[in-house]
């Protein structure tokens, strides 16, 4: 057997099989909003002595998704909204790769990293905070036309093509060209969606300023939104008066309204509208992460994992699963608020899952019993833009304008983990106060090596003529040089 061989079958052995630990270890799918969280809360409520914690993520950072739309707008350094795990998970194991299999039964999950082969782990205690992943439909086009909004890299993205769409468009003179260039199409009216819209249009609209070529009136912004009405997570009246905000501003929304078509970027809605659009972001809702189907983790019908309101796994009787934790948006959790419902899927719910989960299973290492989650909607905040908001706080009250923007500000800096986090943030918006926004496009980042591709092509060889004074010479190296079984003397009839 080839050396080779023997790695690859040593790499699939289980990590930790057949070794005794001396301490349980709670393996951390996800390192999320709900595994970073949960990770810092059992670090500090457990003992070194008392468990081994360790996160498995992709990505080396938690990304705290409110302030994607401000990172998308250059309100917020990109690189501000993300918590590095090595930094914000100290004592903590962090394995970076890709979930891709879960075996309960056999306390084991298989990790594929970015390079290399898969290899498993064994752990006692399992918490699943796996999150969600874009929810999209079999429409023709979209996957090769749209941009999601889930990840800090898609809002990099979204920034970038913008200002690059304008600065183009500034130089070019073709006007169905140019009017393609400049309309941007945002697809789904929920929180994700209208405060991308509302940052970007709003950044959009300060960088042609700047741009003598072009005027306020050829920037062309599209709202599409399947259901009666936007923001259905705050009240009929601020959702209201939201459209009203949006439409002053000069966006069409059309609601009632599903994207039909985006095949080469023709955009058809199911209104019969059509137009044409360079720019299609999406935003209409979120899944459970799909690898739960790769799992013996019992889920609902939405993909979700079933959980009890002490935040362990259920089987379809209720029974619990042992060893097991779930929650965020892959996890159904009963809203004892709510009964009959679930938790809504958003940051405010899934960083107190998170905590709560942490202080459950170091009561139940404790030999204690865990405790329902519980908690009452405080209220929703959203950004429409610089100085521009609406807030529902407490079910009653309701703010507009600039009070409600100091409110998303200050609600979301607060949540934001870490104080490194917190500082530079707040630092970024004081410098925004004194210093106008950045408005630069930063096209060729998502391809930093094909100006060098481009480079590195030889240059053809280029003909050169070699003048002379006799016409007989130059006919006969005229003649030399003529493809066989052609002739100097034009067409023949």
């Amino acid at each position: 057997m080839s050396e080779n061989v023997t790695a690859v079958r040593a790499a699939r052995v289980p990590v930790g099989a057949g070794r005794p630990r001396k301490v349980p270890r709670i393996v951390i799918l996800g390192g999320g909003s709900v595994g970073l969280y949960a990770a810092r809360r059992l670090h500090k409520r457990l003992a070194r002595r008392e468990a081994a914690i360790v996160v498995v993520d992709p990505r080396p950072y938690m990304t705290y998704a409110p302030f994607l739309p401000e990172a998308a707008a250059g309100s917020i350094d990109p690189r501000h909204v993300v918590a590095p795990h090595r930094r914000a998970l100290k004592g903590v194991d962090v394995l970076q790769g890709k979930v891709t299999e879960i075996r309960h039964a056999d306390r084991t999950v298989e990790i594929t990293p970015e390079e290399g082969e898969p290899y498993w782990i064994t752990y006692d205690h399992l918490i699943v905070g796996l999150g969600s992943v874009a929810r999209t439909l079999p429409i023709p086009g979209l996957a090769e036309q749209g941009i999601g909004f889930k990840n800090v890299e898609e809002a990099i993205a979204v920034r970038n093509h913008v200002l690059d769409r304008i600065d183009v468009a500034a130089s070019t003179w073709d006007p169905e060209l140019r009017r393609r260039m400049l309309t941007f199409t945002f697809v789904g009216g929920g929180f994700a969606g209208v405060e991308a819209l509302a940052e970007v249009e709003d950044m959009a609209r300060a960088t042609v300023r700047y741009h003598k070529q072009i005027e306020q009136s050829e920037l062309r912004f599209v709202l599409v939104e399947g259901s009666p009405r936007i923001l259905p997570e705050v009240s009929d009246e601020l959702g209201g008066y939201t459209l009203e905000q949006l439409r002053k501003r000069g966006i069409e929304v059309h609601l009632s309204t599903f994207l039909s078509s985006c095949v080469d970027g023709h955009v058809v809605l199911s209104n019969k509208v059509e137009f044409d659009s360079e720019t299609i972001v999406w935003t209409a809702g979120v899944k459970a992460n799909p690898v739960l189907q790769n799992s013996d983790l019992p889920l609902d019908k939405m993909g979700r994992v079933t959980c009890s309101a002490t935040l362990q796994v259920v089987d379809a009787e209720g029974k619990v699963v042992p060893d097991a934790y779930a929650a965020g948006d892959c996890a159904a959790v009963p809203d004892l608020y709510n009964p009959g419902k679930f938790c809504p899927p958003n940051a405010q719910h899934a960083i107190r899952e998170a905590k709560h989960l942490g202080d459950n299973l170091a009561l139940v290492l404790r030999s204690a019993e865990p405790t329902p989650y519980k908690h009452k909607n405080v209220g929703a905040v959203a950004s429409l833009g610089m100085y521009k908001g609406v807030a529902q706080m407490f079910g009653r009250v309701k703010v507009r304008g600039f009070p409600a923007w100091v409110l998303h500000r200050t609600y979301h800096v607060l949540a934001m983990p870490t104080w490194n986090r917190k500082i530079r943030i707040m630092a970024g918006w004081t410098g925004s106060l004194l210093l106008r926004r950045e408005v630069v496009s930063l096209g060729s980042l998502h391809d930093p090596r094909a100006e060098f591709r481009a480079a590195s092509v030889p240059p053809r060889p280029r003909e050169v003529e070699v003048p002379t004074a006799d016409p007989a010479l130059a006919t006969a190296k005229g003649a030399e040089t003529k493809p066989a079984g052609t002739s100097t003397d034009g067409p023949k009839a």
